[in-house]
């Protein structure tokens, strides 16, 4: 009946915005804050709504909803559907419609490749080969000068290329002095940076590192036990732990581990798309990879690969230990290349506290796939754009407007409370009503004194956790000098919040 209902010449009328990267973008922000409450993030409509709307919210990367037209869709957001629970969207008949036609180019977005292309895709990644970031900038120099800015872009840099790469003066380092004559490469520039020399066809890491926040040199050494894994299998001495089999893999594109080249250092495009001599000779949806159109697990694969902490299933390869999963690109199934660290829970160690949430750095992805976003579809991607952002971590939008999106006040995602200061305790725009503050505490360690990143399991980490298990929480993090016997006595104080949740 819909169907029926939409107009022979709204059903022709193409969508005027359809190519334009822009209003995509501005679909995606009009589609979470106004539609993914009931067709939720992934746009599956597998919500609290969704499951109990009569008819059912429709899966809109369903075929019957991408075999719709683009005037079709216009139609839909802009007319409502009668008899269902999708409403006419407020707004839509003013003089200009370009919000809807911008949220007809995400909902279209969310197609997913027919089997038949699937599979074309995938056959393409394994015959093509890959050409560099370089050569994307012809049709994507938006995206490529964005990219450019990232950490993504300058994990490794040459100081021969780049003079203004090393921070420190090396002049200054009274821990295990070098000169820049034997620094091939310059590694990391937000939280701490290291250097890598390069003998015969490898590169180590020289013995010292500079911590940014603080300011000064201190000893760089992998620990040779009870720390990570693959220490094990190597001499002490950091001059005999080639970083190809520890580092290069995540911090290049195609790394061949024979001849110990990559074809690009740095995070580079086809990192996550793919091989792409295909796509630049024959610019096509098909023949590249993207990850925005994956299912949410082979999406967030291109994430996880470098961003958490594990080893590779079949073990040593070639007698080495390699610290990232060898012969994983995207587009294939990373649990069959890379096995993440197992959690003891009850027993805090070099990678997990006892809860199993993540304890060291490069673990976004060990704590994302125990969390409830994980299992309802929320990607990476839903909240990072690694094109780059005017954002801290590369965020879409501030961290609340984020959050804010999918859970308003009242909102059946929740928060259950009328206000966000209901649900927070806290004065709206202080430091504690921040979303993140409780919900992603700073509690894991960069390598160096006093660096943190957010932990991203969403849990959270209560006054008695931290009794219990020695684990830091959000509350007497932020209130220094207060006990976690305060912190629990006024938790308990919250009637919106069960006692039982907060004290036991």
């Amino acid at each position: 009946m819909r169907d029926f209902a939409i107009p022979r010449a709204e059903h022709r009328r193409p969508n005027p915005v359809a190519t334009d990267p822009n209003a995509l973008a501005q679909g995606r922000e009009a589609f979470l804050a106004r539609c993914a409450v009931c067709h939720g993030v992934d746009g599956r409509g597998a919500t609290e709504i969704g499951a109990t709307q009569y008819p059912r919210v429709p899966d809109l990367r369903s075929a019957p909803t991408q075999r719709l037209s683009d005037g079709d869709i216009h139609y839909i957001i802009e007319n409502g559907v009668q008899l269902s629970g999708m409403p006419a969207m407020p707004g839509a008949h003013a003089e200009t419609d370009a919000e809807s036609w911008n949220l007809v180019a995400y909902v279209r977005s969310f197609r997913s490749p027919a089997p038949a292309e699937a599979a074309t895709q995938l056959q393409i990644a394994s015959s093509a080969h890959y050409v560099g970031s370089e050569v994307c900038q012809k049709c994507h120099a938006a995206i490529y000068v964005r990219w450019k800015q990232t950490p993504m872009a300058n994990v490794v840099r040459d100081p021969r290329q780049h003079p203004d790469a090393i921070i420190p003066d090396l002049n200054s380092n009274n821990v295990a002095r070098f000169s820049l004559d034997q620094v091939a490469f310059v590694y990391g520039s937000k939280w701490k940076q290291r250097y890598f020399t390069k003998i015969g066809d490898d590169y180590y890491p020289l013995p010292a590192q500079w911590d940014v926040g603080n300011r000064k040199w201190l000893k760089y050494h992998v620990p040779d036990t009870g720390a990570d894994w693959w220490a094990a299998y190597y001499p002490s001495d950091n001059f005999q732990r080639p970083t190809g089999p520890t580092c290069d893999g995540c911090h290049s594109v195609n790394y061949d581990i024979h001849s110990k080249q990559p074809t690009e250092w740095n995070v580079g495009c086809e990192r996550c798309h793919g091989p792409g001599s295909e796509h630049v000779a024959h610019p096509a949806r098909t023949n590249i990879l993207n990850p925005a159109q994956m299912d949410d697990v082979a999406s967030d694969d291109t994430c996880i690969a470098c961003h958490s902490q594990g080893r590779p299933r079949s073990g040593l390869i070639g007698g080495k230990a390699y610290d990232w999963p060898v012969g994983y690109h995207a587009g294939l199934r990373l649990v069959d290349y890379w096995k993440l660290d197992e959690i003891t829970l009850g027993q805090t160690d070099f990678s997990h506290f006892a809860d199993g949430t993540a304890h060291k750095n490069r673990m976004q992805g060990n704590d994302f796939v125990q969390s409830v976003m994980y299992r309802h579809g929320v990607t990476c991607a839903t909240c990072h754009d690694v094109h780059g952002t005017g954002n801290d971590a590369q965020l879409r939008l501030p961290p609340d407007k984020l959050c804010l999106d999918c859970h308003q006040p009242g909102s059946p995602n929740g928060p259950h409370s009328a206000t966000l200061e209901e649900h927070t305790h806290h004065k709206t725009g202080s430091a504690g009503s921040e979303c993140i503050a409780c919900h992603m505490p700073k509690i894991e360690t960069e390598g160096v004194p006093g660096s943190f990143v957010r932990s991203h399991t969403f849990q959270f980490i209560t006054p008695a956790m931290t009794e219990k298990y020695k684990m830091p929480n959000p509350c007497t993090s932020c209130h220094a000098g207060k006990t976690t016997a305060w912190a629990t006595t006024e938790l308990e104080k919250w009637s919106n919040v069960s006692p039982w949740r907060v004290g036991n």
